[in-house]
Parts: C-alpha cells; structure tokens; sequence
C-alpha cells in the first residue's frame, strides 16, 4: 500500500482515484526564505497553490527578521494562520499607525520592533481556524483546538484550546511523552512508516518500541 509521496504538491487521493487540490504538501507548494518546513506536512485551503505561503502567514515577508519552522506530518486544518512578528506595529509613542512602512526604502522600517521564531514541531495537528501568534513553540505531538489563539508555548503532547489557548489536558503520562519523543517516529525513513502506520493508529507503547 503506498500512502506517502514526498513528491506530490496534492497528498490526498479520493475514492474515486482522483486527487483532492484543497490540500497541499507544505514542502513542495511553497518556496519562501522565512519559512522551514518539514517533509508530509500539510495545509487545507482553497487558493491557489502559489498562494498557500500568503494564505498561511500573511504577514511573513521575503525580507522579515523571523521565520516560521514547521516540523514533518504536521496537520493543518482550513482557515488556520500565523500571524508573525512582522505584523508588530510600534507601540512606544502616541500612535500605533506604520507610518515608515508605507517607505521602507527611505525609513528603513522598525529594526528595532522585537522579533522572534515560531517553531511548529513533529506530528502537531491544528484544527480549524487556529491563530498562532508571534514567537510561539508548539511542542511534539500537540493538538491545538479549533478556534484557538495560540499566544504562549504549548508542551509536547498537550491538548490546548482557548483564547488564549490553555492545556485541557496531556495525551499521555509523562513517561510515555518521554519515549515517544526519543522514539521520534517521523524521522523513520517513509517506507518504514508507511509500513507500520496501524501501530503508529494504535497506542501500544510495547509494539512501537519493538521497531524502534
């Protein structure tokens, strides 16, 4: 059975044989030097497919100061974006208003507004109409609930919801947090994962570590 094609802009293929286009494989859809993106990870959205970095960070720019570093299988559902630290307005006077950006040539813009990477990791599933802040970790493994505002680091294995998003609860104790993130299974070579995908399905610590 062959599910992983680290080649294809469009993973998804329907019952019917043909391919679902609302859905790309980050990697191979997008080509920008702000962004880092890890092999199988996916995004959802009606646009164009030269369109999925504008759409998913709008407000990353070819010449911003931070960049957005996505990890491998990372789900990302319709309507979900970063807002990133390019999208800072300065705060210290009595006006918010860019004025320098309307000339960035002449006034150099706002070097001195902070910035600050936001790092999506392996295996992380936002859901439906997510925003994720500037500057933000999203750990391994974590879910993020539909509607949620990410302003703050989420630990590995979390489920967080909310504005703004808090823990609800963990996926699993903290031993076996601990394991899976030394088993890191996304950094298998594909043809092992796809091999074994039911026991990735299944939460058998005990059949993973026999192939670890």
């Amino acid at each position: 059975m062959h599910l992983l094609n680290p080649d294809a802009v469009h993973p998804i293929m329907l019952p019917d044989g043909s391919v679902f286009t609302e859905t790309v494989q980050l990697k191979n859809a997008i080509d920008h030097p702000c962004m880092e993106i890890g092999a199988f990870s996916y995004f959802t959205h009606s646009g164009k497919v030269e369109e999925t970095a504008s759409i998913l960070a709008p407000y990353l720019y070819p010449f911003s100061r931070d960049t957005i570093k996505i990890g491998k299988f990372v789900q990302i559902a319709r309507g979900s974006f970063f807002i990133t630290s390019s999208a800072n307005h300065p705060m210290a006077g009595f006006s918010t208003y860019p004025f320098r950006s309307f000339n960035l040539a002449e006034t150099g813009g706002y070097p001195d507004l902070p910035f600050k990477d936001t790092i999506i990791g392996n295996d992380v599933w936002l859901g439906h109409n997510v925003t994720v802040m500037p500057g933000v970790t999203i750990g391994d493994g974590a879910i993020i609930a539909a509607g949620s505002v990410v302003t703050r680091d989420i630990a590995p294995y979390a489920i967080a919801g909310g504005n703004p998003a808090g823990v609800i609860r963990m996926r699993f104790e903290p031993n076996i947090v601990s394991r899976l993130l030394e088993i890191a299974w996304w950094n298998w070579p594909a043809e092992e994962i796809e091999q074994h995908f039911e026991i990735l399905e299944r939460a058998d610590l005990s059949e993973l570590e026999q192939l670890a």
